[in-house]
This record gives C-alpha cells, sequence and structure tokens, in this order.
C-alpha cells in the first residue's frame, strides 16, 4: 500500500509537475526532483514538530481550523494558482529559523534555484496539511493519533526507502545547524524514486 507521501507525489506527476515548472520557470525534471526532496522533508518536519504534546496538540488544532482536506479536490486548479501566501505561514511555523537552510539543500540536491525552491515549497505546503487535514478527518483523529499516523508514515518511508528514513533528521542529522551537505547526500535517484512508485 502506498504512502501518503507516495500517493500525492504520485497525483502531482505528470502534466502537474510541468504546470508547477512553469509556474516557477523551470525545467520539468529538474522541478520533480525538488519536489521528490521537498515533501519528505516537510513530512519530517511536521512529524518532528509533533513528537512532543505541545506540538501534537498544535498541528491538530491548526489542521481542524485551516485545512480539511478539500483542497485535493481541485489539484489541477490548485496547482494553477497556488496559494503560496498560506504556503509561507505554514513553512515560516513549520521550519522557522531553518527555511533558508532547507531551501538551500533541496536547491543543491535538485539544480533548481532557490527562488524556484521556496516557491515550490510554499505552493505544496497547503498540499501536505490538507493531505494530514483529510486523514484526520476521515479516521476521527485526536492529536496523539495525528502524531502517530506521521510517525507511521515515517517508518513505511524508511521501509520502502531507506535513505528516506528518519525524515525529521534530514533537517539536520549531524546537528551541526546546516542540512546542506545532509541533504545533497540523498542524490538525484532517490529523490525521483517517488514519482517512479505511482
Amino acid at each position: 500500500m502506498p504512502t501518503l507521501l507516495e500517493t500525492l507525489a504520485g497525483q502531482l506527476a505528470g502534466a502537474r509537475t510541468a504546470r508547477m515548472s512553469q509556474n516557477i520557470g523551470a525545467n520539468q525534471d529538474i522541478t520533480q526532483k525538488a519536489i521528490g526532496a521537498a515533501l519528505p522533508l516537510l513530512l519530517g518536519a511536521l512529524a518532528k514538530n509533533a513528537t512532543n504534546r505541545d506540538g501534537a496538540d498544535a498541528l491538530h488544532r491548526a489542521v481542524a481550523k485551516d485545512h480539511d482536506g478539500s483542497v485535493l479536490r481541485d489539484l489541477d486548479g490548485y496547482v494553477g494558482r497556488p496559494d503560496t501566501q498560506t504556503g509561507d505561514g505554514i513553512l515560516r511555523h513549520v521550519l522557522g529559523a531553518k527555511r533558508p537552510a532547507v531551501e538551500a539543500g533541496i536547491s543543491k540536491a535538485s539544480g533548481l534555484d532557490t527562488k524556484g525552491v521556496a516557491t515550490m515549497m510554499a505552493s505544496l505546503a497547503p498540499l501536505v496539511m490538507g493531505m494530514l487535514g483529510q486523514q484526520q478527518r476521515q479516521q476521527n483523529l485526536d492529536s496523539s493519533g495525528l502524531a502517530q499516523m506521521l510517525q507511521g508514515e515515517q517508518q513505511q518511508a524508511a521501509t520502502s526507502a531507506p535513505a528516506l528514513g528518519g525524515l525529521a533528521r534530514l533537517l539536520d542529522s549531524d546537528n551541526d545547524g546546516q542540512i546542506t551537505d545532509d541533504l545533497a547526500k540523498i542524490g538525484s535517484k532517490l529523490l525521483g524514486g517517488l514519482f517512479s512508485k505511482r
């Protein structure tokens, strides 16, 4: 059974990736690699934030209030007109001061310039939150259940693609305050792997 991440990546593949590429003025293959890096990083950051009770409660409230999953009902429309303002707000909360380092790491690993990475991540963030909101509503998850679901997603990703294991640690796997080298180690083949499994 595909993970939520693989499902979302598959839904964004093809014409939708092409449209996102047009939005940021980038090559489609490069954009696909960048998306393949950004999705597990975003989910990993959310999972990391939800490892303590306060973080899990805050995420549960945010998802319940603003992200019911409706954004996923018209992906073509959203990809054509992404809500980057909402996405920027999500990224500020989820990544905080590490956002520039995350964007630099994805840029280095994928070849997409940092401006394009910033726009792409702001486009993706509401989709990831919408995915969580959809699951939260369908499964009637409380904050603990949402956190457990995120951890389960990480474990499944680690099983299907071992180099994606410990997604949250990709934010700073060696605790040196830099993720650029950490992310670059994943390699282009792995970054595109989410799409090849659709």
